[in-house]
């Protein structure tokens, strides 16, 4: 059957079907887009199938789930905040990763500065209450971990408490000389932001008379702290008369 020449076409059948077509783009133009839908984080598997799962290289699959984890933000087509992740399964993903390497120091620098950056007051506490825990577990090779997670609750939790228990303990139980001193005195000086001067300043007094400060800097800034504690405290008795 021959085709029929387009000018043989009625021109109000031509106008119809332009019409048609241009109703049809025009719908489709606004369409939204399909958006893309971010997978939520998966369960943490259990311990067992993921040293199983290693075939003899824990660290090796630690490594692997440590840049999983971190990745997991980024997915085809879409970004995720921290915010919207699920903390508790970030939670057991970090201490499942620990269980494989101890050693690793990696998934306790992902909870207390970078997952603890969301501005969530209750997710910002579950990250440094996860580095608490851990460090008891080893902690003169996780105290540094702590100390972050004390400095970012005196200053962005404002929680002087929280900053003090995590501090005493690092005075406590961090006690390898490879410690440095400013993280075993941060206690003292949590003391004085709270106002408790006369314990910190007999701590203080008690610590530049050990004979454990032999650097003269230090010891120098430590005096100094000290005659200051002794000048407020001096200050605050005279006022109260």
């Amino acid at each position: 059957m021959a085709e029929r020449a387009t000018s043989t076409v009625p021109g109000m059948v031509l106008m119809l079907l332009a019409a048609a077509l241009a109703s049809q783009l025009a719908l489709k133009a606004l369409e939204p887009r399909p958006a893309a839908q971010g997978a939520d984080l998966p369960q943490a598997p259990p311990i067992e199938a993921l040293r199983l799962a290693s075939l003899g290289e824990p660290i090796a699959a630690a490594n692997l789930l440590s840049l999983y984890l971190q990745a997991f933000d980024t997915q085809p087509g879409v970004s995720i905040p921290f915010k919207d992740l699920d903390y508790d399964r970030v939670e057991h993903w970090l201490i499942r990763i620990l269980k494989l390497d101890p050693a690793g120091q990696y998934p306790l620098l992902m909870a207390s500065q970078i997952y603890s950056q969301v501005p969530d007051e209750k997710k910002q506490r579950q990250m440094f209450d996860l580095a608490y825990p851990q460090f008891l577990l080893d902690p003169n090779l996780r105290w540094r971990w702590l100390a972050h997670a004390a400095i970012m609750a005196k200053h962005r939790l404002r929680d002087l408490g929280l900053a003090l228990h995590y501090a005493r303990a690092i005075n406590q139980h961090a006690t390898s000389a490879e410690v440095p001193n400013w993280a075993r005195q941060m206690h003292i000086f949590v003391l004085e932001d709270i106002g408790e001067y006369e314990t910190a300043k007999i701590l203080l007094g008690g610590l530049l008379a050990s004979g454990a400060i032999t650097d003269a800097h230090e010891a120098r800034f430590l005096t100094e702290r000290l005659n200051r504690l002794q000048a407020v405290e001096k200050s605050s008795t005279m006022s109260e008369k």
